[in-house]
């Protein structure tokens, strides 16, 4: 190995101390104590030293946010890929996203916890794209070929998951809270999240046929020369 090859594998290996430690200060602590001079103590790195690796905090936050949501894309992906119909990989996608919340806490604290991800954080995550594809594909699909022009996905894909991270914010607080605890509707949460996402479903169902609907009235209107003339 030459000393090129070396200083850059001690780098990476230096980069990735960073990060392993980083996150188990979060975990340990919550990301209110997140900072370099903690990172560089647990380290016995020099702060320099750790700036060195990354600019600044952000430049740090930002790697857990691109492994977050490919994390959670994966899943999504996973669940989706075991479904066939489109409505129900809607479904298996929103258990996937639940159990994702819960299960990486951290992570989604970080991805969600400051609101709606900005354009140029988008930019700077690709999986963040991919996220909204495998969601908004199987949107897409419920809605036949011929009414997918008066019919906006993104719109009910935004829906879609405003209601998802509503529901996994209010039962996250809810649980620390509790500290733990498991309350006398245990099961609630998970019961909430199906009618959650059966109430979407319905809704696109019923967008589209109430797009039929209209569609149908202007045909039947442009056949009819009396239609849609009121009395004189």
């Amino acid at each position: 190995m030459s000393i090129i090859d070396r200083k850059l594998r001690q780098k990476e290996e230096i980069r990735a101390t960073i990060l392993d430690t980083a996150w188990a200060l979060v975990v340990a602590e919550g990301w209110h104590s997140f900072s370099i001079r903690k990172i560089a103590d647990a380290i016995e790195y020099s702060v320099p030293v750790i700036y060195s690796h990354f600019e600044n905090k952000d430049a740090i936050l930002l790697e857990f946010n691109r492994k977050g949501f490919a994390l959670l894309t994966e899943a999504l992906a996973v669940a989706k890929a075991g479904e066939s119909d489109p409505a129900e990989q809607i479904r298996a996608m929103g258990r996937a996203y639940w159990k994702f919340a819960f299960a990486n806490k951290e992570y989604y604290q970080l991805m969600f916890g400051l609101g709606i991800p900005t354009c140029d954080t988008v930019r700077k995550i690709p999986a963040m794209a991919d996220f909204n594809t495998v969601i908004m594909g199987s949107i897409v699909a419920m809605v036949p070929a011929g009414k997918k022009a008066s019919f906006d996905p993104f719109l009910k894909y935004q829906s879609f998951w405003s209601m998802l991270h509503g529901l996994v914010s209010i039962n996250m607080v809810a649980v620390d809270n509790m500290t733990g605890k498991a309350g006398p509707h245990e099961g609630l949460p998970e019961l909430v999240l199906e009618d959650v996402m059966c109430s979407f479903i319905r809704g696109v169902q019923a967008a589209v046929s109430l797009s039929e609907s209209g569609e149908n009235s202007e045909i039947a209107a442009g056949n009819n020369p009396q239609a849609g003339y009121g009395k004189l």
